[in-house]
């Protein structure tokens, strides 16, 4: 697909809407902004949260007060940070902050999207239902990042099997057969000194601790380079173009997006409110530009389904999901068709990594079969002369 750059009218487009949202943001900051706190970057387990969201909401609608509800919890908690961020929750609910401004003195814990989905909550009176809401969103994602990460599980056990295997035959079986035709004067094969070579290469210290050094300030050398705009670009646009692998980060990167989309429409945040979040909590670049322009052409008075096509990168969404996107603003039920749309993506991105599982196996299978046949058959080569050999 073509991407073409836009960075200059990205950049122009972002300054006007920063400006109109930054001028409500510092008011409202303004006037709610939470006191700060020790553990202001602490990060907790995605498991823990959805834990504590579901409880939460559970003792809300049993009728439990929101500071009793949360106290309750803390206490069935063994001492941790988290159990302390929580602690410190009930004292801000007692001292009078709301619950939302509360939970944005953690936003590494509880991030945009939760705290304007409380904030919306306690407006309209119906905690309880959001938390819940927010509980099957987390579950939700919880569950994608697991079937992702279970892809790459397989390739990973292979390469280590495959490692493993190399190195033992390259590092106790193949000296073996050079001490015996050392002791007899004889010559090793072509294929079979060539590994020896290599072998004999990497336990120099020497080159291991060249290796090391260089593979570290490489490494170090990439890191600072993806942080720049030209090296996180490249790398988010070998993300979407790989083969197999890009359809479904494209696939997790959009059903992350529609869910969070239909989870905050449906709650009542605003389209407006659901789209910066949405910007906020995607790391792509193309994806980012994306829902910029998006979000700016709503401003102008578009409609998402028109924003979407005239925003630059829309050939990342597929032709049929603004069909049904046009389709939802048509009948007023934006929020139940992005649902629909998520449920349909996450389909779509279980199916991508299906195939990418596929397309693995043999793959790592042939892989394999080549580095470990080429080093059986630099193992047999000798086999073939040794009794030759030993009548010397």
């Amino acid at each position: 697909m073509a991407l073409y750059d836009s960075t200059n009218t990205l950049e122009r487009t972002g300054r006007k809407s920063g400006e109109n949202i930054g001028r409500g943001t510092l008011r409202a900051s303004a006037i709610a902004a939470p006191k700060p706190s020790p553990y202001a970057n602490a990060a907790v387990r995605r498991q823990d949260l959805i834990l504590f969201t579901t409880q939460v909401a559970v003792m809300l609608d049993s009728g439990v007060v929101l500071s009793d509800a949360i106290i309750a919890i803390a206490e069935q908690m063994k001492p941790c940070i988290f159990r302390t961020v929580i602690e410190d929750l009930a004292d801000r609910i007692k001292n009078g902050d709301n619950f939302s401004s509360a939970l944005s003195a953690y936003p590494r814990i509880f991030n945009t999207m939760f705290v304007s989905m409380v904030k919306t909550s306690e407006a309209s009176g119906r905690m309880p239902h959001m938390l819940d809401v927010l509980s099957g969103y987390l579950n939700a994602e919880a569950e994608t990042r697991k079937q992702v990460k279970s892809a790459m599980i397989y390739p990973v056990i292979m390469l280590l099997m495959a490692v493993t295997a190399t190195g033992s035959l390259m590092f106790f079986v193949l000296p073996r057969f050079t001490r015996i035709y050392e002791s007899r004067g004889a010559a090793l094969p072509a294929l079979t000194q060539l590994l020896v070579n290599f072998s004999g290469l990497l336990a120099n210290p020497t080159f291991l601790a060249s290796a090391v050094t260089l593979g570290i300030l490489g490494f170090l050398g990439l890191s600072a380079w993806k942080k720049t705009p030209t090296g996180h670009k490249t790398i988010d646009w070998v993300k979407v173009h790989t083969p197999i692998f890009g359809t479904m980060f494209i696939d997790a990167v959009l059903t992350r997006s529609m869910r969070i989309l239909a989870t905050m429409v449906n709650t009542g945040v605003s389209l407006l409110e659901a789209l910066e979040v949405m910007r906020t909590s995607c790391d792509n670049y193309f994806f980012r530009c994306l829902w910029t322009m998006v979000d700016a052409r709503l401003r102008d008075g578009y409609q998402l389904s028109d924003a979407i096509e005239l925003a630059p990168y829309h050939e990342l969404i597929a032709p049929g999901i603004i069909q049904m996107l046009r389709a939802g603003e048509k009948s007023g039920q934006v929020g139940r068709v992005c649902d629909k749309v998520s449920v349909f993506l996450e389909k779509r991105l279980q199916n991508s990594i299906r195939a990418a599982t596929t397309l693995i196996e043999p793959l790592m299978i042939i892989i394999m079969g080549v580095v470990i046949g080429t080093i059986a058959i630099a193992l047999l080569l000798p086999v073939f002369r040794i009794s030759s050999i030993m009548a010397r």
